[in-house]
């Protein structure tokens, strides 16, 4: 693996570490600027559809830029917006910084996505994608708690601040390491590779995607409430189960390199059918301590070998269009990581109990396998290797 693909998955993780923090962080915000749970929730949307509405932007924005440069510009963006955030006062202009850091980092990875997959052989596009999300699921494992234990301490704005500082290293990794460009490289068309997009199999993942990260995301931007009022966990121990999700998350984006390459059929096929039952005995032992304990870091492996199994498919299917195919990616899982929490939120302002997100979180899982039957039923849709799904 080129040298260049663990230096993204490091810009990764402190992007990561954004994207998923407000999780722990949702009561103390919810707190301090006097908003509901449910609004404060939102903030995970707002990052979400920023990703969702960027990827796609920002890729056709940085399409015939150099690509260290585009790097370098959306990690500095993505810098200013976690300043701006730690500073204001106002829940409103929170929720706009985390629009625009949403918006850098969509663009940082499709950009970071597109220098992966073209460096590496056309067979192991799989296992390159799993190095750069390993920078996700570590944010998971230690970004994620650490920022939850931040906010303990310090409040939560010192957690927007550590992540800014963490985005400095991941700079000057990408100033000194990113290749340059080739001089008299043929630019891109967007216009061929927006064509090559249109197929309606690969839209098909697209949505399986979108279902199955709206899934994931109902469910872990209202964990940390429900593990302290629905399952009796004190709050002093919500770090360490955010650390077991994003360790079950971390194990499963390395069962995704494994066999999303070879074997993508089974993994979708049976780990979908676990992940939709998972989260259905997750919201039905949600009161107790152990079950919870137990099935946190599960979901998180399910949740993780199914989406990151359902990226590489995307990359494989649209290999027609090697720049703009991650940020399609990209835009699905997001507009599912907008979706779900809204849903979640929905869901608890109607009267329900807070682990009704995970009864959303099985829904959603549980259509995304009626899609793959019905269209299994009108042909296969998923094959190995370079094959499309």
């Amino acid at each position: 693996m080129p040298p260049v693909v663990p230096l993204l998955g490091t810009a990764v993780f402190a992007q990561g570490t954004s994207e998923f923090m407000v999780a722990g962080l949702v009561p103390d915000i919810a707190s301090e600027m006097s908003v509901s749970i449910p609004a404060a929730g939102l903030l995970t949307s707002a990052f979400a559809v920023g990703m969702a509405v960027g990827a796609p932007l920002m890729a056709l924005l940085a399409m015939r830029w150099p690509r260290r440069l585009a790097l370098a510009a959306f990690l500095v963006a993505f810098v200013l917006a976690h300043v701006v955030a730690a500073l204001t006062g106002s829940f409103e202009v929170l929720v706009a910084t985390r629009v625009v850091g949403a918006l850098a980092n969509a663009g940082f990875l499709a950009v970071g996505l597109a220098t992966v997959t073209s460096i590496v052989p056309a067979d192991a596009k799989g296992r390159a994608l799993a190095v750069l999300l390993a920078g996700t699921t570590i944010a998971c494992v230690a970004g994620v708690p650490g920022g939850a234990v931040l906010g303990g301490l310090w409040g939560w704005r010192s957690a927007f601040w550590a992540v800014a500082l963490l985005c400095i290293p991941a700079l000057v990794a990408v100033l000194t390491s990113v290749p340059r460009d080739h001089a008299g490289t043929t630019p891109p068309s967007a216009r061929g590779e927006l064509r090559a997009l249109r197929r309606p199999q690969l839209l098909v993942v697209l949505l399986l995607g979108a279902l199955v990260n709206g899934a994931t995301f109902c469910s872990f931007t209202f964990l940390a409430p429900v593990l302290t009022d629905v399952s009796g966990i004190a709050a002093g121990w919500v770090p360490a189960m955010l650390a077991l999700f994003g360790g079950g998350a971390f194990l499963g984006v390395r069962l995704a390199a494994r066999w999303s390459d070879t074997r993508p059929g089974p993994v979708l096929a049976l780990g979908g059918t676990v992940l939709a039952v998972g989260w259905a005995a997750f919201a039905l032992t949600a009161g107790n301590a152990v079950a919870a304990v137990v099935l946190v870091p599960l979901m998180g492996t399910l949740a993780f070998a199914v989406g990151g199994t359902l990226i590489a498919r995307v990359l494989y299917a649209a290999s027609g269009a090697p720049n703009l195919a991650g940020s399609f990616a990209t835009a699905s899982l997001n507009i599912g990581a907008a979706v779900g929490p809204w849903i979640g939120g929905i869901v608890i302002g109607a009267g329900l109990d807070l682990s009704s997100p995970l009864w959303v979180s099985a829904a959603l899982v549980a259509a995304a396998l009626a899609i793959v039957v019905l269209e299994r039923a009108a042909g296969p849709w998923v094959t190995p290797r370079t094959s499309c799904p």
